[in-house]
């Protein structure tokens, strides 16, 4: 894709109707008008998904659900390893998204890659328990975040794996192990990305660490396109539900 299609995605970013009675209906109205160019464009916007994806211990017969999945790019990372996988479920609220994804795992052949059109913080798998579950650049979209996880860790076999990656902002003050960005990023970005209904949060990465045990940790920058070399921090968390929780 060159510079025009670039062009349409920023201008429905801008202009796309992102108004709604609830979060089904405004995800449609933004994501139906960009479905065609959606993916070529988030390539160079949603850095660290194919790291994320390729940091999965993933155990022959797993079963993984993607929350947020969206058209179901994220599974190309996992192409080399999904044959060995049981079962992928996309999860999304978003019909119009969830069509490519139907149109992708059609063109791939991909027998064991399956759709769900539902809420990720209510989705019920047809298996008992989720061996895996992503969140690729989803939590920030998720009005009520912490159910989202909540029911993730629910959904979790006890050591099974949560991978997330997003962009997001930190505390004002962080333990040592973590980065604290400046006050400019911290007040800049969060006001930037809510405008398309993106809420970056100083609160996802801490909520994780607290939940999960921490297995990888990358807090990082990327280049947002078209803004002049500004780049949005992001992190890659994989976590592992304890073996014996509450």
């Amino acid at each position: 894709m060159g510079f025009i299609s670039d062009l349409k995605i920023m201008y429905h970013l801008v202009c796309a109707k992102n108004t709604g009675t609830n979060h089904e209906q405004r995800l449609e109205n933004f994501y139906s008008s960009q479905m065609n160019h959606y993916d070529d464009f988030r390539r160079r916007l949603l850095h660290g998904r194919e790291q994320m994806m390729g940091l999965l211990p993933l155990e022959t017969g797993a079963n993984l659900i993607d929350m947020g999945g969206g058209t179901g790019n994220n599974i190309e990372a996992l192409a080399p390893r999904l044959n060995s996988i049981n079962s992928v479920t996309i999860v999304d609220l978003c019909e119009s998204l969830l069509n490519v994804a139907k149109k992708r795992i059609e063109q791939k052949g991909w027998r064991n890659v399956f759709t769900a059109h539902a809420d990720a913080t209510q989705f019920k798998p047809d298996f008992s328990l989720a061996d895996v579950i992503t969140f690729s650049y989803s939590l920030t979209m998720i009005p009520n975040w912490f159910d989202a996880v909540n029911h993730a860790y629910s959904l979790l076999k006890p050591g099974g794996i949560i991978g997330v990656v997003d962009f997001y902002v930190s505390r004002k003050w962080v333990n040592e192990k973590n980065i604290k960005h400046s006050a400019i990023t911290r007040a800049f970005w969060p006001n930037w990305f809510a405008y398309d209904n993106v809420f970056l949060s100083q609160d996802h990465l801490p909520y994780l660490q607290s939940k999960f045990n921490c297995l990888n940790l990358f807090e990082k920058k990327g280049f947002v396109p078209y803004m002049l070399g500004l780049k949005a921090p992001y992190y890659i968390f994989i976590g592992q539900k304890p073996l014996t929780s509450d």
